[in-house]
């Protein structure tokens, strides 16, 4: 890994070896010394070799840039290459050009895969054959999945109240799934502290430093994808952060490179019941370390990347706002309605987060945007019922329908 230099604490800048298993700077307390992947490009840039044509099979065409040895062979599910869709009857009632990214159709239907395909790897390179993490759902079933590929055994520890849909998925790939009677929060303790005790790789995204750089593809892609035409704003929603920081690390590494002309500015969403990263950003007194929402995937009360969440904030010269668990469901229907994209409720609260955007000046009329869905709708067909209203009964009987629809 000649072309990685370093990981360094966001904190106080303390660098450690990359090829040593290692979360955080032990110099803070806890889990708050995040550590950041840094890079020498020159290397980089001399094992890139992909042309930026917009055929992307998979991430993994950004090789050169994740933080992985040549002699491994990837553990992947083709996870990556998700496309970018105009989105120009929901553009219309929004007022503004948009696309949408639907990274609901990753393998196992959410964005988190192309974070675990990094980590999943980083694990075969340290000949780990345990591994871990804390989820809501989609992360446990993620971890999973590509576990069961790479013949791993993988042990999550989910909140009790995780959607049963969610916990559907890691059951299916043979990991042992224990629900804690507690928050996802406490979930995530655990696992951390079973982390320390048994040696097990963890993939929790803020703590692990090579999972926020998986998803950081997201950001390569879109650069591509837009090349010529780049968006004035990137929308994503957030929980623990990692994925707009990552996100927003990809795509203007690629105009650092000068492999792009520019970068967008980012605009992340919070729920209004899990709202500390919004909090933090505006620089509340009180930020409020709690989560109770709709959006289970953003249900996070204490977020561990809020540093790097914030920096992509502030570095893009962006903005943060929250949206309440109505204005989610409404925009999972509005979703699916005028584009027929099928999104969980923290997939579709970007949309939610760019009408508010729109309503209250931050957004003009006429922007360029992308709105990143993060997971597909089958996570939460509950929620999706609730967004999408009831079936209604007929009888087997021709006149039912005429009645409703009137005659031919």
């Amino acid at each position: 890994m000649d072309h990685v230099e370093t990981l360094e604490c966001t904190l106080c800048g303390a660098e450690y070896d990359p090829d040593q298993v290692i979360y955080t700077c032990p110099e803070h307390p806890g889990v708050k010394g995040i550590l950041e992947v840094k890079y020498d490009y020159d290397r980089v840039l001399d094992r890139f070799d992909e042309p930026l044509d917009g055929d992307i099979r998979s991430q993994w065409k950004y090789r050169a840039f994740l933080p992985v040895t040549d002699d491994v062979d990837p553990v992947t599910l083709g996870e990556g290459g998700t496309p970018l869709l105009d989105a120009p009857r929901l553009g219309t009632e929004l007022g503004v050009d948009l696309r949408v990214k639907d990274d609901g159709r990753n393998p196992t239907g959410v964005l988190k895969d192309r974070a675990t395909g990094v980590s999943m790897t980083k694990a075969r390179e340290f000949g780990i054959d345990v591994v871990t993490c804390a989820s809501t759902g989609n992360a446990a079933a993620s971890l999973a999945g590509f576990a069961a590929r790479g013949g791993f055994d993988c042990r999550l520890f989910v909140p009790g109240d995780a959607p049963e849909g969610k916990l559907a998925q890691p059951l299916v790939y043979g990991a042992d799934v224990l629900a804690v009677r507690g928050s996802y929060d406490e979930a995530y303790d655990l696992s951390m502290e079973v982390t320390e005790e048994f040696g097990w790789y963890n993939r929790n995204a803020a703590v692990n430093p090579f999972q926020v750089e998986g998803k950081r593809t997201v950001g390569h892609e879109l650069a591509e994808q837009t090349a010529g035409d780049v968006p004035d704003w990137l929308v994503f929603s957030m929980g623990d952060g990692c994925t707009i920081a990552g996100g927003w690390k990809g795509f203007h590494e690629f105009a650092d490179l000068d492999l792009v002309e520019d970068a967008p500015r980012m605009l992340g969403v919070q729920a209004e019941g899990a709202s500390a990263i919004h909090d933090t950003f505006h620089e509340h007194d009180d930020v409020e370390e709690v989560a109770d929402t709709v959006a289970d995937s953003i249900s996070v009360g204490r977020p561990r990347n809020t540093v790097k969440a914030c920096s992509a904030l502030e570095e893009s010269g962006g903005e943060s706002l929250l949206v309440s668990d109505e204005e989610i469901l409404a925009a999972e229907s509005l979703l699916g309605r005028t584009e027929g994209i099928y999104a969980e409720p923290a997939g579709a609260t970007p949309v939610a987060g760019l009408r508010k955007a729109r309503e209250e000046g931050i957004v003009e009329a006429g922007d360029s945007v992308v709105v990143v869905v993060t997971g597909t709708g089958l996570k939460d067909t509950e929620s999706a019922m609730r967004a999408g209203g009831e079936v209604d009964p007929i009888d087997p009987d021709i006149d039912d329908v005429i009645d409703r629809y009137g005659g031919a």
